[in-house]
């Protein structure tokens, strides 16, 4: 079962990737970042390649997109913030 990040793993998960520009949410325990790319079928192939990770690993991201931008952000609704399922596909979307 998740958990909800401890505040020890909370700042060793978090610090890489505000590093990597992801923002925290404090009030609804979450984490934000917006990808930008030439066009909205970069932005598109991009979202269904993400899409692919979040149904394997059952997490799915809140996120919206605006022809070139998407906007996503990550928390775990089950536990009612963030977990490492957050920092998890988080890490995957940087890399795709």
């Amino acid at each position: 079962m998740t958990e909800k990040l401890s505040d020890i793993a909370r700042k060793t998960v978090l610090e890489p990737l505000i590093a990597d520009g992801w923002t925290v949410d404090e009030d609804r325990d979450a984490i934000s970042k917006t990808y930008k790319f030439d066009d909205f079928t970069e932005a598109f192939g991009w979202m269904t390649r993400a899409a692919l990770w979040a149904e394997k690993w059952d997490h799915h991201p809140e996120w919206s997109n605006v022809y070139n931008k998407v906007e996503v952000t990550l928390t775990t609704h089950d536990v009612g913030g963030l977990s490492s399922l957050d920092a998890k596909l988080a890490r995957k979307l940087d890399t795709l």
